[in-house]
């Protein structure tokens, strides 16, 4: 504490203080009044004193006025809390701003110091001399360095051809990728462009990482210089120094210069712009050179402030003023990096634009124009660092480092992680030419599901960054989801789902591969009509199959994301039986078409003859019948109303020979005529096949005075028969002509009345003349 001396008692009360008050005291009050936090500190607990003692007697009138009774609050309540709140806000907010207009304050200060120093002979005297000797050791040092550096140009020269010759080999043309099919569909296209990105995506950072070791290689021999300067320079201000502020000078110039240096470097080695072989920054030339000139400028802060913190100390400056110099200097290199970051907005904002194909998307479209304003923020950011800084608001700064540091590695670490599952989704979804010529069609399949599967894995991997971000940035997003009440059930459900869609797809598929295996195996064997079978099944079985994976991975879902499914459940088994009971007949149609599918009773392309209607089955389901009569009319036939079915396409086809003969005429000799048209038929190339039997002749079915009837069959092939019917009757009616075979010939009854006076009913009978070789002459 200061004591206040009255101005009557002058110097006695100075020598009171003076007696009363040790120097140890003495030194805690000036460091007290050097700090800006202490000092406000001070003057927040002198104010809070004040208020707190009574008024003085001469001062009745100072006495609260009504009107600020009126903003008492009742304690513990919540208008007592809001008030205390802002008290406090409000302290926190005056004891900041006067550390803020301390920090210009502090500056008069140091201006004081400086001519104090220089007025004092011995002092300057001191000072002048730690400069010019640490100066000479720099300049030699630095002519050490450079000379160093020369020498190594050739083994970064050969660093540099290692990495270019490593770079082509790397760089050489990958395999043209499939070209989609001429029928291809847009989806197709893009699934095909995306396998596409994800292989360049593992180029370039297989490249990347090829370019690791150059680089490191690089940076080590360049440090090799800075090395020699910082042992040059350590020894000589031990040798070549006389006093301990030169040796503490040439020592804190050496380690600013050595830290300015590796920064430089750390910084040069992403960008490298005489190199790009080894660049690990996907940076163009242009801009590798423009941020690296930029560094010259950027890196001089931290060795300014190295040398502010310890010169301060060498030459007994306050360590107000060395946080005052400190504070200013820091806040040029902030203005330094805004005016880089507005003269590198332009690249930035290029690079961080989204793929060319989703572009045309209204959401990428936005985002990418919304990137064109990263700068804003950025320099926010940046004045916000030195303000946090510069106040001194508790753990800000400490916050912010550690916060950026996590984000980058979290960054960094998601990429490659994406890399490695996205190449491993590949490799998963390449089928091998052995594999696929065992199991034809099976790389269309995979692809099929390659699109749903990246969508789950970046959205699982979106989750996971977004998880650890937030974590990060200090919110306890892990606890929350491993630990909470509401996190594990998130989990639980995603994990639910994910498992649920893959046990589904891999049952159909599965089910899928198990049929058309069975097909194929059944067409193998020459089993043509099983297979025919459940190829014809086959849609339903699947549709079926289809159904009821939905249905439960619906129910699944819905039961993780917590919607109580029972009530569902019951509701869909009232309506399935108030269904069944409304719709009987579609209940009938569906029933009679599965087993109608199943007993093989008919398939696409027969001839049969159903409902009533004959006609060619152009489409089955599961619950009509298509078929296509011969005057091209179109009947859909429900199953319902097929009682019965008449196939001509199956086994074989009988052409039935009926026609009438005289009672004179010779049997023997008209199955031999019969017989021998048969058999020139089946000798022609285009009847041959399809007759399957010889004529046989079954015999006289009935004789009476207007002939007999001759019948007589021949096998055809399935729905030839009309074919064979039409050729051989009309190959017969020739022959027969020409034979002379006679048919029964019809009579006609004349009833003639003669009228009136007749004597009776005259009957005529006539008959139509022969025909042929044998007819009787007139």
């Amino acid at each position: 504490m200061c004591l206040l001396a009255m101005p009557g008692h002058g110097r006695a009360a100075d020598t009171d203080a003076t007696q009363g008050m040790s120097r140890e005291q003495a030194q805690q009050v000036l460091a007290v009044m050097n700090d800006p936090a202490k000092r406000a500190e001070f003057t927040n607990t002198l104010s809070a004193i004040a208020s707190r003692l009574p008024s003085a007697p001469a001062a009745p009138a100072a006495a609260p006025k009504p009107a600020a009774d009126a903003l008492s609050v009742e304690p513990d309540t919540l208008g007592s809390d809001l008030v205390q709140d802002m008290g406090s806000l409000r302290g926190r907010l005056i004891v900041q701003a006067q550390h803020f207009v301390a920090l210009f304050g502090d500056l008069v200060f140091v201006a004081h110091w400086t001519h104090t120093i220089f007025a004092d002979p011995q002092s300057r005297m001191i000072l002048f001399d730690a400069m010019g000797r640490a100066t000479l050791i720099l300049l030699l040092a630095l002519a050490a360095e450079h000379g160093f550096s020369l020498l190594l140009r050739k083994p970064l020269l050969k660093v540099t051809e290692r990495a270019v010759a490593t770079e082509r080999r790397l760089n050489l043309p990958d395999a043209p990728a499939a070209a989609p099919a001429t029928g291809a569909t847009t989806q197709d296209k893009d699934d095909a462009q995306v396998q596409q990105g994800d292989m360049q995506a593992q180029h370039a950072t297989l490249r990347l990482l090829a370019r690791v070791p150059y680089s490191l290689m690089h940076l080590l021999i360049k440090l090799l210089p800075v090395a020699l300067f910082f042992a040059l320079g350590t020894c000589f201000a031990y040798l070549l120094t006389t006093t301990h502020q030169a040796m503490l000078v040439t020592l804190t110039l050496t380690n600013a210069y050595v830290v300015a240096r590796v920064v430089y470097l750390l910084m040069e080695t992403l960008f490298v712009p005489h190199s790009p072989a080894i660049r690990l920054c996907s940076a163009s030339d242009q801009t590798a050179f423009m941020v690296t000139h930029w560094l010259n400028f950027l890196v001089a802060a931290p060795s300014v402030v190295v040398c502010l913190s310890t010169l301060g100390g060498v030459f007994d400056m306050p360590a107000r003023g060395t946080e005052a110099i400190i504070r200013s200097v820091v806040l040029i290199e902030h203005v330094l990096v805004a005016i880089f970051t507005w003269r590198v907005r332009m690249h930035v904002a290029l690079a961080l634009q989204p793929p060319a194909r989703l572009r045309t998307q209204p959401f990428w479209m936005f985002l990418g124009r919304l990137v064109y304003l990263w700068w804003v923020p950025a320099m926010f950011f940046n004045f916000a660092l030195w303000l946090i800084w510069a106040t001194h608001i508790q753990g800000g700064y400490a916050w912010i480092i550690r916060t950026v540091i996590l984000t980058t590695a979290v960054v960094i670490l998601s990429r490659v992680l994406s890399v490695l599952i996205f190449n491993l989704q590949n490799r998963l979804f390449h089928v091998s030419p052995a594999m696929e010529a065992r199991y034809p069609g099976l790389q269309a399949r995979v692809n099929y599901y390659y699109p749903v599967s990246r969508k789950i894995l970046s959205f699982l991997m979106f989750f996971a960054s977004a998880t650890l971000f937030l974590q990060a940035l200090g919110l306890p997003a892990i606890h929350f989801l491993l630990h909470g009440r509401l996190g594990p059930k998130i989990i639980g459900a995603m994990l639910s789902v994910l498992v649920a869609y893959t046990v589904a797809i891999i049952i159909w598929e599965a089910a899928n591969a198990a049929l058309q295996g069975q097909i194929a195996r059944f067409e193998n064997s020459s089993q043509t009509g099983r297979a025919s079978r459940l190829r014809t099944v086959l849609p339903i079985i699947k549709t079926v199959l289809l159904a009821l994976i939905i249905i439960i991975v619906a129910v699944t879902t819905l039961s993780q994301i917590g919607i109580n499914v029972a009530p569902l459940l019951t509701g869909a088994g009232i309506m399935g039986a108030a269904i069944a009971f409304g719709a009987q007949s579609l209940v009938k149609d569906f029933i009679t078409g599965f087993f109608m599918l199943v007993e093989n009773a008919i398939q696409v392309g027969d001839w049969v003859t159903a409902g009533g209607v004959s006609g060619t089955v152009e489409h089955l389901s599961i619950r009509t019948l298509r078929l296509r009569s011969v005057n091209g009319d179109l009947h859909i036939i429900p199953f319902s109303e097929v009682s019965s079915i008449a196939n001509t396409s199956r086994d074989y086809n009988l052409v039935v020979v009926d026609f009438m003969i005289d009672l004179s005429q010779d049997t023997k000799q008209l199955c031999a005529i019969l017989h021998e048209e048969l058999e020139i038929m089946r000798k022609t190339p285009r009847y041959g096949h399809l007759i399957m039997s010889e004529f046989a002749f079954l015999g006289i079915e009935q004789a009476d005075g207007n002939g007999a009837r001759f019948l007589g069959s021949v096998r055809t092939a399935p729905g030839s028969k009309w074919t064979v019917y039409r050729e051989y009757y009309s190959r017969l009616a020739v022959r027969m002509n020409n034979e002379g075979i006679k048919f029964p010939v019809p009579s006609f009854l004349n009833l003639l009345d003669n009228g009136p006076g007749a004597d009776g009913l005259k009957v005529t009978a006539t008959v139509p003349p022969a025909t042929g070789p044998h007819a009787p002459q007139a």
